[in-house]
């Protein structure tokens, strides 16, 4: 699998500070894993800082020089000890964690080999798209499971901290819990 020209260095990722207002940006390659049967992986934070028991798509940082298709191959091997496919990319967001910025490429992934183990994360579970709305997840990922639910042609609206939607939801306590904590704690992944 070649990486695309555009992919091999993330312009993003080269801004310097000065490029982002004072903030350098961290890359961050996430995989949406999908199995045969549609379903979608997702693994449990350990319980230890800003972020601790959330659940989250996996992936991790880039490092530099490399195509963030091989960052998401490379962190999903070392994390979750399984073999996928990098596919075409899902969306890019970008979110401030107090003085911390990340930038998320998210890349829809195929299982290929391996057993998923919890190498890096609590627990992980296999989950119906439509039922990842159920789990507490950083305010970050609203984007990454609205725009999967898009592709995947499921839409439905999610509620989020200071939207529209159910304020009592799992995703909107998570939310409201992550901006909470974020100035005072950047997350590591």
């Amino acid at each position: 699998m070649s990486p695309s020209p555009a992919a091999v260095l993330d312009p993003v990722a080269s801004e310097g500070p000065a490029a982002t207002g004072g903030k350098p940006i961290q890359v961050i390659g996430i995989g949406v894993v999908l199995n045969a049967g549609g379903l979608v992986l997702i693994d449990q934070r350990l319980n230890e800082g800003l972020l601790g028991g959330l659940w989250e798509f996996p992936g991790g940082k880039q490092e530099p020089g490399e195509a963030i298709e091989i960052t998401i191959a490379r962190e999903l091997m070392e994390e979750l000890a399984i073999v996928v496919e990098v596919g075409e990319e899902l969306i890019r967001l970008q979110h401030s964690y107090g003085p911390k910025r990340l930038l998320f490429v998210v890349h829809v992934c195929r299982w290929l080999a391996g057993e998923p183990q919890p190498l890096a994360c609590q627990q992980l579970r296999w989950v119906a798209p439509n039922d990842l709305d159920s789990y507490q997840f950083p305010a970050a990922n609203a984007g990454i499971i609205a725009a999967l639910l898009g592709r995947l042609g499921l839409e439905r609206p999610l509620a989020v901290a200071g939207g529209s939607g159910d304020s009592g939801t799992p995703l909107a306590a998570s939310a409201r819990a992550d901006q909470a904590e974020a100035k005072a704690n950047p997350p590591d992944r």
